[in-house]
Formats: C-alpha cells, sequence, structure tokens
C-alpha cells in the first residue's frame, strides 16, 4: 500500500520538475512563458512570426542558391565555348606566314628560297605545339607499345633484334601534357 501512495508523489515532484523548465525559442533562448490565455496568445503569435520570418529567409536563400547555381553554369559553359580561343588566337600568325609563302611560290623561280621557308614555317609550327604540350610520340627503333602505337601491319623483322620493334611510322602520334592525343599507326617486325 506504501508503494502506490509514493506513486503519486513522484508524479506530482515530475510534474513540478517540468513546469520550472525554462522554454526555449527558435533561438535557443529561454523564455518565460505566462499561464494567463492572452499572454498564451502573444506567445504563439510572437512564435508564429518568428516561424513566418525563418521561412522566408530559408525560402530566400534557397533562391539565392539556386541563382548562384544557374550563375556558375553560365560561366563554365562560356568557358568550355571559349576554351580554345586563345590557341587560335596564337596560331594565327602561322596562318600570316603560310599565306606570305604561298605569294612567293607564284612569283619567283627560287626553290631553294621557297624550301627554307617552308622549313622556317614548319619549325615555327613545331616550336609553337611544343609550347603548348604537344609532343611528338618517339617511334624510331622504339619498341612497339600499346599504349603509345597503333600496328597498321606486321612484317618479317630484317633482324633478329628488330623483332617486336617499330620498323616504319607511317603516321606521327601525338601526346598533350602526357596524355595521348593521336597514336602513332606503325609498321611492327615479327
Amino acid at each position: 500500500m506504501e508503494a502506490n501512495a509514493a506513486k503519486p508523489e513522484n508524479e506530482v515532484q515530475n510534474v513540478t520538475e517540468q513546469a520550472n523548465e525554462p522554454t526555449l525559442d527558435a533561438e535557443g533562448e529561454a523564455v518565460a512563458v505566462e499561464t494567463g490565455d492572452g499572454e498564451k496568445d502573444a506567445r504563439i503569435t510572437e512564435l508564429t512570426e518568428k516561424c513566418a520570418d525563418l521561412a522566408d529567409k530559408n525560402l530566400r536563400l534557397m533562391a539565392e542558391f539556386d541563382n548562384y547555381r544557374k550563375r556558375t553554369l553560365k560561366e563554365k559553359s562560356d568557358i568550355i565555348k571559349s576554351a580554345g580561343e586563345h590557341i587560335f588566337v596564337d596560331m594565327l600568325p602561322l596562318i600570316d606566314d603560310f599565306e606570305r609563302a604561298k605569294a612567293a611560290m607564284e612569283t619567283t623561280d627560287d626553290v631553294a628560297a621557297i624550301k627554307e621557308g617552308i622549313d622556317l614555317i614548319y619549325n615555327k609550327f613545331v616550336n609553337f605545339l611544343n609550347q603548348k604540350g604537344v609532343k611528338v610520340i618517339d617511334t624510331d627503333n622504339a619498341e612497339f607499345n600499346v599504349e603509345f602505337h597503333e600496328a597498321i601491319t606486321t612484317i618479317p623483322a630484317p633482324t633478329e633484334e628488330q623483332k617486336g620493334k617499330i620498323i616504319d611510322c607511317v603516321t606521327k602520334g601525338y601526346t598533350l601534357n602526357d596524355k595521348v592525343i593521336r597514336f602513332s599507326k606503325v609498321v611492327v617486325g615479327e
């Protein structure tokens, strides 16, 4: 019987402790809550306004983020569209040189001068490619490597040392910053 009598005292004590705990607002600050009906209505109105304010801030933040996302996507697409522009601008002087060489070929009979001019333009173009990170894949007496070379045919090796090596390069291959952009097309000895 005493256990049953102790139980209601514990329940009363728990309710009293809960009533003494502070009520927290949206920012986590303690707020005193009065028990009067008018004060409850005022408190409800205040919390409703805070809730609406937070919802408005959240909506604005979401809209701002969406605008940021759209803006960065547009900037990224613009960068992709014009990424190679500087390469073409740097290539224009080479085109000018070729146009001058074509004009000179029509007006001169000096083959040696034309050959020298074309060699100069070729060297200028190779230097331009090297500056941009484009390198020729070496095939001179090199071992066949599937990561850099594409075998278009095989022929019997003229000597035992040339087995598995490149005999002839039909088309040069190139790398751009150590990434193959065109494989060398080669003839391999077997």
